[in-house]
């Protein structure tokens, strides 16, 4: 389930349905995350010099 709704224009749109194709990728969802998980990775190692996990961090219950 999306945390955000990103809209898109005609041509993002294409790009993404292009892209997802090419992957085989389930939706658009999933081909925008992928894009942006994949940037943020390259982000991250510029910054730091290493490769970090991307994963989501659960709440404490206590």
């Amino acid at each position: 389930m999306p945390l955000a709704d990103t809209p898109l224009d005609e041509n993002e749109s294409d790009i993404l349905e292009r892209f997802r194709q090419q992957y085989g990728l389930p939706d658009l969802q999933q081909a925008t995350e992928w894009l942006l998980k994949s940037e943020i990775r390259i982000r991250a190692c510029e910054i730091t010099g290493r490769n970090r996990a991307l994963y989501p961090v659960e709440k404490n219950s206590t």
